[in-house]
């Protein structure tokens, strides 16, 4: 992890601001301008005109330059290049050539302001700009006292003129290497700046919820993730005791917690609970636990104490695992309906070939005439007869149940090709809503795209598993009640976390407005044999779930008392075998 600059780059960058170094520059060049000027009026009377004017004029001019850079830099925050630094020194050096002027030309000890002016030159501009700052004042220097003065040049002078060369030179260079140290501590804070801005943002859209106590569980960081899993707003509570509120919504989470922060324990893998949002949800955690900053003591202390311990803190990782609880059902539920399919096989292929001896043998017997025989005057039928026909009508049931096991155990994908199964959904839901099971009143609706869903699939027992869904809703809805089939693709982003569509997914859903699926069958409803109806076999149910599964696709169920629904999640795109 990248830590803060140290004070000294800190203060490095702060010399090195070019609108700090301006700021200065106005503050002198004003002061400088004003105190000549001052000067000029006290012995004005004394002074000759030409020095009043140049002193007066520089004043003048020092106002207004100074004024409009400090427009452009301060108030409007233009972007400061090396032009206007360029034309900032050349105003300082003509307000130092004029009070040079005014105070007696080679002779006034102000010369040495130019060294000032080269100076800070030096630090906004290159090594090569400030070199020929310097060349400039140079030129400025000679004018005034060679051809304004009439001074004639001497060794005092050409030494001068040297200092400023050598000034320019030396603090050319000085002013490049702290450059050179500025720039390196300002990458490093631009990055550290990098890395916090996306470390921050990468924790704001991060789909877990990530929460950080300190030992005595006062709340340091929770994304917002973290506030919409738990269903509270932890932004209140940052610096103030938060445990209390978790341990009301998921109390595991909260003893997690606070065993990683107290007793240093750590988990990686494990399971709570969340109950918010109206709903209760398991929650997957891990916890770990660090050391706070180094608390500081007094380096000066007699005798030095012993180093501070550092604070405790732990943080928790949770996420919803609702989805990855329904696919690992979903699994489940997959590996035992393929063994009860083969086992279904096997017993149907079994009995059948029995059952169906018996019941021509039954049938040969009855036509025997020691039992077609009546007994009574009444034309009654003898027991014979009335054992026979239902020993054939048993039969036949059997039979009846036995092809539906095999129905159960060949779900197959017999034929790919290219299917639409929007499509699908209206032609299963029209069959649904012209079945005589069908309350009087019921309304079936269907909505998918005018444009075609295509997936791969066997359009047969796509069709199959789509028409049971949508019977079962029919048969489930109350008099004048609704039945809705709906198509709608479905985004990679917005498939259920544990599952993998590249191509992206289509959504089935089919709902009704029943009473609901009693809870004491939801977990066992694609079981075999499971079923609510008078008479039902129960395998509708298992043979949809084989069928999508062998699209490669799940379905979920979510049913409540106004109400079940049955989502049918297919990839696009996918080839099926």
């Amino acid at each position: 992890m990248l830590s803060a600059p140290a004070p000294d780059d800190r203060k490095l960058q702060t010399l090195l601001d070019p609108r700090r170094v301006m700021r200065w520059v106005y503050v002198g060049r004003v002061s400088l301008a004003t105190a000549i000027f001052l000067a000029a009026v006290f012995v004005w009377q004394r002074a000759a005109r030409t020095d009043t004017l140049v002193a007066s004029l520089a004043f003048a001019a020092t106002v207004i330059v100074t004024g409009g850079a400090a427009m452009y830099s301060e108030v409007r925050r233009r972007a400061l290049g090396r032009n206007f630094f360029y034309l900032q020194s050349l105003a300082d050096l003509l307000l130092v050539t004029a009070v040079v002027h005014v105070t007696g030309g080679g002779g006034s000890q102000f010369a040495a302001l130019y060294t000032i002016v080269i100076a800070t030159a030096a630090l906004l501009l290159p090594t090569g700009g400030s070199l020929l700052v310097a060349l400039a004042g140079c030129v400025f220097y000679f004018g005034d006292v060679i051809l304004v003065r009439d001074v004639p040049p001497d060794l005092a002078l050409v030494l001068q003129l040297s200092v400023f060369g050598f000034v320019a030179l030396g603090c050319g260079l000085v002013a490049a290497r702290l450059k050179e140290a500025g720039a390196g501590s300002a990458e490093l804070a631009a990055e550290l700046v990098k890395v916090r801005l996306q470390a921050a943002d990468i924790l704001a859209h991060i789909r877990s919820g990530i929460v950080t106590v300190d030992e005595g569980g006062l709340l340091l960081y929770a994304n917002p993730s973290a506030e919409g899993l738990l269903g509270l707003r932890l932004a209140d509570h940052v610096g103030r005791p938060v445990l209390a509120e978790i341990a009301r919504v998921s109390p595991n989470l909260a003893r997690a917690l606070e065993r990683t922060v107290k007793d240093g324990e750590r988990i990686s893998r494990g399971e709570a609970a969340i109950s918010a949002n109206g709903r209760t949800y398991p929650i997957g955690l891990a916890t770990t636990r660090s050391t706070g900053p180094m608390r500081t003591v007094a380096p000066d202390a007699d005798p030095p104490p012993a180093p501070a311990p550092r604070p405790a803190v732990a943080t928790v990782i949770f996420q919803d695992i609702s989805d990855h609880k329904r696919l690992e059902s979903l699994h489940l539920r997959a590996e035992r309906l393929e063994a009860v399919a083969e086992l279904s096989a096997s017993l149907a292929h079994e009995i059948k070939n029995p059952l169906a001896a018996v019941r021509s043998a039954v049938e040969q017997l009855a036509r025997m005439p020691a039992f077609a025989g009546v007994a009574g005057d009444g034309g009654e039928e003898s027991d014979a007869a009335t054992l026979s026909r239902l020993i054939v009508r048993e039969t036949d049931r059997l039979s009846r149940l036995l092809s539906e096991f095999l129905d159960f155990a060949r779900v197959r994908v017999t034929r790919v090709e290219a299917v639409d199964i929007g499509a699908i959904a209206r032609d299963a839901a029209s069959l649904a809503a012209a079945h005589p099971d069908r309350r009087d009143g019921v309304a079936v609706t269907c909505t998918a795209p005018d444009e075609p869903l295509i997936i791969s699939g066997d359009h047969d027992l796509l069709h199959r598993a789509v028409f049971n869904l949508a019977l079962n809703a029919v048969q489930a809805a109350p008099a004048a009640g609704r039945v809705t089939v709906e198509v709608v693709p479905l985004p990679t982003d917005q498939t259920p976390s544990g599952l993998s569509f590249d191509d992206g997914a289509v959504a089935l859903r089919v709902s009704d407005d029943g009473a609901g699926i009693p809870a004491s069958i939801r977990d066992s409803l694609f079981e075999p044999f499971t079923t609510t109806k008078p008479g039902g076999s129960g395998l509708g149910l298992p043979v949809v779930h084989r069928a999508i599964e062998a699209h490669k696709g799940v379905v979920f169920v979510d049913s409540n008392d106004e109400g079940t629904r049955f989502t049918v999640l297919l990839p696009r795109g996918s080839e099926v075998t």
